[in-house]
């Protein structure tokens, strides 16, 4: 299994990026699929996830409503819109997949496969 996250780059303020995570060897519509970040310093954290059907996503507060999160089944990839950026987006960002309960779409451990991350930097 692999999963190929791509799209990141150094951005302005109130730019837009986004980000692609293509998976490989994964039934993908069996997993939801996760993004998360992780700053300097600072551990893992959650910033959205698209359930398996893509027709429920959440998000964490810190993103909810400057970023989307979508997927296309038909070519196994998730993709995140992150619009309005913020310094405080700098990290480097790692998608995920996992079949846990919709209850741990939050957690790390809730996601079994891991991207090997895509940095973004957003600068003032």
């Amino acid at each position: 299994v692999q999963l190929q996250a791509s799209g990141g780059g150094l951005v302005q303020a109130g730019d837009s990026l986004r980000l692609s995570c293509a998976a490989s060897e994964l039934t993908f519509t069996n997993y939801n699929m996760g993004w998360f970040r992780q700053a300097p310093g600072k551990e893992r954290e959650f910033v959205g996830v698209i359930r398996r059907t893509g027709g429920i996503s959440d998000y964490a507060d810190s993103v909810k409503g400057r970023f989307t999160i979508s997927r296309d089944n038909a070519k196994s990839t998730a993709y995140l819109q992150m619009n309005s950026l913020k310094p405080a987006d700098t990290a480097v960002y790692y998608c995920a997949a996992g079949q846990a309960a919709w209850g741990s779409r939050s957690s790390v451990v809730g996601y079994k496969y891991w991207g090997q991350g895509t940095q973004v930097t957003v600068s003032s």
